[in-house]
């Protein structure tokens, strides 16, 4: 048997491209895109690399869409919802008809609701469930005809779905099912040259989070600031490692889940030990 020359099976790597313009020529479908939170500033990351950005929300971000407007490549915004099907396509068809074309889908869309769950509603969890992880799986399979090589689906999971937290059972399994939706469509998308990759942030500052400040002593958020070797996190954090796996510069990585601002932890007490 002849060897295998491998620099003859290597395909070339692209030329670099600069950050300012990883994006361009390419449409973002972002779900879920308000003023102040990840998805608002995922949806301004993207456009200020290049992007078109088209985005669905229940309300319309009237403030980003301004922020929006100072980059020259487009954006819309359809009022939606992320559980009915005929809201996603309005949205998908909106996306077309202004640029023909999905580049990037980023599904971010969520609820948080934190609650023992002996004291959930069955309507409440189902709302949970149906919104994290339904509505992710129902924006993914409508706009999977509009996604060509190169296409990437980008999911926002959270350090929830792969570390638990008493009053997040529900939350969390929305989460982890996330990832799990990430990990084998990768390999179902892969021979189509179709990325799908995950981030799984652990707190950020966002309304979502803020509205449970007032419940928080300072010794409570000393055991938050614990749990985030870095500190706390902000939305653009979140949306610099979206541009990035979204992006040619990740064109090799697939069906993984970045932890954002966490490291998994066990927490022995090494220094005493050490001494």
């Amino acid at each position: 048997m002849q060897p295998i020359e491998t620099e003859s099976l290597r395909a070339p790597a692209p030329s670099p491209i600069s950050a300012a313009h990883r994006f361009a020529n390419k449409v973002a479908l972002i779900t879920g895109s308000s003023d102040r939170g990840i998805g608002g500033e995922i949806a301004v990351r993207l456009a200020s690399e290049g992007a078109a950005v088209a985005m669905i929300s229940r309300r319309e971000p009237v403030r980003l869409l301004k922020r929006l407007s100072r980059y020259e490549h487009g954006a819309i915004h359809t009022a939606g919802d992320v559980t009915r099907a005929e809201d996603i396509a309005r949205a998908i068809d909106d996306c077309l008809s202004e640029f023909g074309q999905i580049d990037v889908v980023v599904n971010n869309a969520g609820l948080e609701v934190a609650s023992p769950l002996g004291k959930f509603s069955d309507d409440g969890w189902r709302e949970l469930l149906e919104v994290n992880l339904g509505g992710a799986i129902a924006v993914t399979k409508a706009a999977l005809p509009h996604l060509t090589e190169g296409g990437v689906i980008v999911n926002i999971a959270s350090a929830l779905g792969i570390g638990g937290c008493p009053g997040f059972s529900v939350y969390s399994a929305s989460k982890a099912g996330l990832i799990g939706f990430t990990q084998s469509l990768a390999w179902e998308l892969a021979p189509r040259g179709i990325r799908v990759v995950a981030v799984a942030p652990g707190l950020v500052h966002t309304p979502m989070v803020h509205k449970h400040v007032s419940k928080l002593t300072p010794e409570i958020w000393e055991q938050i600031e614990a749990c985030h070797p870095l500190g706390m996190g902000h939305p653009d954090d979140v949306a610099a490692a979206v541009a990035f796996l979204a992006s040619s510069d990740a064109r090799w990585i697939t069906g993984i889940t970045l932890p954002v601002g966490w490291a998994q932890h066990y927490p022995l007490p090494t220094g005493a030990m050490m001494e």
